[in-house]
């Protein structure tokens, strides 16, 4: 009977469990047992989940069907694309990040089956497991997904695994793919939505794992032979290997002296009611190429000039064109902005990304101001050409719009010409009317951005030239020819808007042209007098090192890497500590070195710019399905293998200890230099059996400002790794700072100087900026 049959529950009027008076046993609306009764103190009605014995003998009805889902959801991969999205789209859609990758291979293992096809295991990081659950819940409710990553192989990969995460029916996911983020662009994408391109994510994978093969493998000899903390890469050695050469070659550069001679002349006769004076360069004798190697050589030519009759012997008259630069790509517009703004290839990139994802304009709704920022293509859509064309015919006038819009060639290896340059999404949106809204540094590249892109679409510059040739001898013996040349601006097209920074030249600095008269103009066979002759004396300069700019500029032209890997290539060679920097340029440390070193000489066939080009052309060709994506892996994998053992009984161990120079407190046992994760420390060689830890110091020679008996040290913050100075005090003193303090005073008020720009310092307390060449050499403390 079921009196008989005691049921417990909670009351929520006496506020603890009750015995439940005649219990009847129910069925909830999803078919789940439960109980209902009523208090046997109170009366209160009482509900209970769960089975009971009084459910004995029941069929509970049929589970309900679940309701269709009804919603529409979008994925992107940042919060703050999602914010820009979402406004865009309005209430209809639920716009959701999956923060970058949803799913990776194992960090601990291998996770590549290499017996079966290479094979990858692939999971879901446990930082990344609440953004999935919270996903594939949302996902579960709604009848069409949009995977709205980024249009190239990474974004393509990522909406993949989000397929694969999500538990939903294929058929209700759809991949929409847009290079800006704007009204206009994203409504078209969610018009023709389509299905993923297996292709692309094929090449992404073959790219994750092969990198993982080298890596993991690499990595490891590394430690074994030399020490922990290092790294070797497939992309990341070639780098590194570049650096290392380069300077190499700066070490055993020998300079060469040679010296150049200049005529200063003016013509006998009247021109335009004046004399003007002009340069012309010696350029042959007796129609010889001129090579002056010494100072003699140029003494025996002075004194045979000196008393030269000058004649001009022909001149020539003519027009040239300089075309616009192409809109930018992501290698050009890295190096633009290293030279122009000094950007790190990680901050250029960061920056863009910002500008891509959306900024508010004052309206409440974000939108992206310029194209998608990893790109080789200098692809521009019609829609963007009219724009450009409107507002330069509006502000600069009709002379300055070419009849058609100009087409660029894309000179980028492997180039993916569907994509387009980096552009403006919107040519009225003007540096200048939308400054109030952008951080300086936006501002700043929004302004090259913009710039470099409306000068594109304009006519070229035009310029005057002429260019004179200059007999000198006597009588009718004239074996020295003067060449002198130069230009007129005439008209000046695109340059009214943007002019591109000039790239440096064999020594490093800026190229200057030397600021020469303007030629005048002269008639052939007029007798010219000479004023003064210049000779200069020059060395050959070694090969500058390479800066952002300058690497990017050699890996895009062997081909090496993709635009979406040059930032984190640089990143990372400086965060092993195989590079320095000094001026914004690498210089490879003495364990940089090392490591290429062994990598070179054992893996000669891997470590080489031509291997690395041809894994990006192959690469490419399993985007464009030209290729199976295991076949590449099984090509590589066999010799790489047999090198890898080989190198392995090669290599011997080289784990040289650094010793401080002093015994451990703890123990006595001498104190050495180790790596760890945050870089240098100092330790005892006695370990595992004594742990005595010591931070690395690094003293840059002076003493604290704000305290007595302190000292400046070399810090870093722990998660970018950024260089500031502090005091060896801390935490008793709190001086801290970004610049770098020098030990000379500030010759005004006798403050500290603090290092502003390469080559000037300023006072923290006046203000007043010194060169630095200027400052006296600190003195050295004596004992």
């Amino acid at each position: 009977m079921t009196e008989e049959i005691k049921v417990i529950a909670y009351c929520v009027k006496c506020k603890t469990k009750r015995e439940m008076v005649a219990p009847q046993p129910v069925f909830t609306k999803r078919a789940q047992p439960a109980a209902r009764g009523k208090c046997a103190e109170c009366g209160t009605n009482m509900f209970r989940m769960g089975r009971t014995e009084l459910h004995e003998g029941l069929t509970p009805p049929p589970k309900p069907e679940p309701p269709p889902p009804t919603g529409k959801m979008i994925i992107v991969e940042s919060p703050t694309k999602a914010r820009t999205v979402g406004r865009m789209m309005g209430k209809g859609y639920d716009v959701q990040a999956s923060v970058g990758h949803v799913r990776d291979l194992l960090r601990s293992k291998l996770s590549v089956d290499v017996e079966h096809d290479f094979e990858p295991r692939y999971r879901v990081p446990n930082e990344k497991r609440e953004v999935v659950k919270k996903l594939r819940a949302k996902a579960q409710k709604c009848a069409d997904i949009y995977l709205a990553t980024d249009p190239d192989r990474e974004g393509e990969a990522i909406a993949w695994h989000l397929g694969q995460v999500l538990q939903v029916d294929p058929a209700r996911l759809h991949r929409v793919v847009f290079h800006e983020i704007t009204e206009e662009a994203v409504q078209k994408a969610f018009e023709h939505s389509h299905g993923l391109d297996m292709n692309l994510v094929d090449a992404q994978q073959a790219r994750r794992i092969l990198d993982r093969l080298v890596g993991y493998k690499l990595s490891p000899l590394l430690w074994r032979k030399i020490r922990g903390r290092l790294s070797a890469g497939r992309v990341q050695s070639i780098a590194l290997r570049l650096i290392v050469e380069r300077e190499r070659e700066i070490n055993a550069f020998e300079p060469n002296e040679y010296w150049s001679l200049e005529a200063e002349l003016k013509p006998q006769q009247l021109v335009e009611g004046e004399r003007p004076l002009f340069t012309a360069e010696l350029s042959r004798i007796r129609g010889a190429k001129v090579e002056l190697g010494s100072e003699a050589e140029v003494q025996l030519i002075l004194d045979e000039l000196a008393e030269a009759e000058y004649v001009v012997s022909k001149v020539r008259n003519g027009k040239r064109r300089r075309r616009p630069a192409a809109p930018y790509t992501t290698s050009t517009m890295q190096q633009e902005a290293a030279r122009k703004l000094h950007f790190s290839a990680r901050k250029g990139m960061r920056i863009a990304q910002q500008l891509y994802e959306g900024i508010d304009l004052g309206n409440g709704k974000p939108e992206g101001l310029i194209t998608y920022m990893r790109t080789d293509s200098t692809n521009v859509a019609k829609s963007a050409q009219r724009q450009a064309r409107d507002y330069i015919a509006e502000h600069y006038g009709a002379k300055f719009l070419p009849a058609e819009p100009p087409q660029y060639v894309t000179k980028s290896k492997g180039a993916q010409e569907a994509h387009e340059a980096i552009r403006p999404t919107g040519v009225p949106h003007s540096p200048t009317v939308i400054k109030k809204y952008l951080s300086r540094d936006q501002y700043r590249l929004y302004d090259l951005i913009w710039r470099r892109f409306i000068a594109s679409q304009m006519n070229p510059a035009l310029y005057d030239t002429r260019s004179v040739k200059i007999l000198a001898g006597r009588g009718e013996d004239k074996p020295y020819l003067f060449l002198a040349s130069g230009s007129t601006l005439r008209f000046p097209g695109f340059l009214v808007v943007y002019e591109e920074k000039t790239k440096t030249d064999d020594n490093g600095a800026e190229q200057q042209k030397k600021q020469s008269l303007p030629v005048p103009p002269l008639q052939a066979g007029a007798l010219l007098d000479l004023v003064r002759l210049l000779p200069e004396q020059h060395f050959t300069q070694p090969p500058p090192r390479y800066s952002d700019a300058l690497l990017i500029q050699t890996m895009e032209k062997y081909g090496i890497g993709r635009p979406s890997t040059y930032a984190s290539i640089i990143s990372t060679v400086q965060q092993r500590g195989y590079v320095r920097r000094e001026r914004r340029r690498m210089v490879p440390t003495d364990i940089g070195e090392l490591v290429n070193d062994v990598l070179v000489k054992h893996f000669p066939d891997l470590i080489t710019v031509d291997f690395t080009a041809r894994m990006e052309r192959e690469l490419d060709e399993i985007a464009e399905g030209k290729r199976a994506w295991p076949t590449l892996l099984h090509d590589f994998y066999g010799p790489f293998e047999k090198a890898l053992e080989k190198a392995d009984e090669a290599i011997p161990k080289m784990r040289q200890q650094e010793f401080v120079g002093r015994d451990c407190p703890q123990c006595g046992a001498p104190l050495i230099v180790k790596w760890g994760r945050y870089g240098k420390f100092i330790g005892c060689s006695n370990f595992p059996d004594c742990r005595q830890t010591e931070p690395w110091v690094e003293k840059i020679g002076m003493h604290c400002p704000a305290c007595e008996g302190g000292e400046l040290l070399v810090r870093r913050t722990k998660k970018r790794r950024r260089v500031f100075y502090g005091c060896s005090n801390w935490p008793e003193c709190e001086f801290t700072s970004w610049k770098q303090p020098l030990p000379q005073p500030c010759p005004h008020c006798g403050g500290m100087l603090v290092v502003a720009r390469s080559r000037v310092a300023e006072c923290t307390v006046c203000g007043e900026k010194v060169a630095l060449d200027e400052l006296p050499v600190p003195e050295k403390e004596t004992a």
